[in-house]
C-alpha cells in the first residue's frame, strides 16, 4: 500500500470522527501519529543494536500509543 493511499484512508477515517473539527487539526494529529510510528520503529532498531537501549518513553504509554496506532 502507497504512502498517499495510508494518508488518505487515515483522513477519511478522521473525518467521521465528530471529535476532529477541520483539516488543520487532522494534520497535526496525523503528524503526531506519523512520528510516533517513526519512533516505535527506530526504538524496536535500538533495542537490537544497543544492548544497554532504554526507552525515554514509560512501558505503560507506549502499550497506549501503539494501541491508538494500530491501523497502520
Amino acid at each position: 500500500m502507497s504512502i498517499s493511499t495510508t494518508i488518505k484512508t487515515i483522513q477519511d477515517i478522521m473525518r467521521k470522527d465528530a471529535g476532529v473539527d477541520g483539516d488543520a487539526q487532522r494534520i497535526s494529529q496525523l503528524v503526531w501519529m506519523i512520528f510516533l510510528k517513526i519512533f516505535d520503529d527506530r526504538e524496536a532498531e535500538w533495542e537490537l543494536l544497543e544492548d544497554d537501549y532504554k526507552s525515554p518513553i514509560p512501558l505503560k504509554r507506549k502499550i497506549q500509543m501503539m494501541n491508538h496506532l494500530s491501523y497502520f
